[in-house]
């Protein structure tokens, strides 16, 4: 599925604190909208982790690529920067970079 990469986000709440994975592999900082929904920004260094969902998610890919794999589907799925895939709440996925650094931007339903 593609879409249009978002430049920038207004009226944001920031937080600065950053969410770190993966002893610094996985990076993202939360930003909080006035109608109470959040996003993360992050990055993904090389590498493959697993993360669990509470909330469904919806991941777009902003830059470089990845492949992913949600909970057991047996098939990996690539996306590339103008990409985006989502995940059923009450899961996981596992996401695999293997060259260069992925951004994305990761909306909580």
């Amino acid at each position: 599925m593609s879409y249009t990469t978002p430049e920038q986000f207004a009226n944001v709440t920031a937080t600065c604190k950053a969410n770190v994975y993966f002893e610094g592999r996985v990076v993202s900082h939360s930003i909080s909208f006035a109608d109470g929904s959040r996003k993360t920004l992050g990055l993904i260094y090389p590498g493959a982790y697993k993360f669990d969902t509470g909330a469904p998610e919806v991941m777009e890919v902003t830059a470089g690529q990845c492949r992913v794999r949600v909970a057991d589907q047996p098939a990996w799925q690539e996306y590339a920067a103008g990409s985006l895939f989502e995940v059923p709440g009450n899961t996981y996925f596992t996401i695999e970079v293997t060259d260069g650094i992925t951004e994305y931007v990761c909306s909580f339903k």
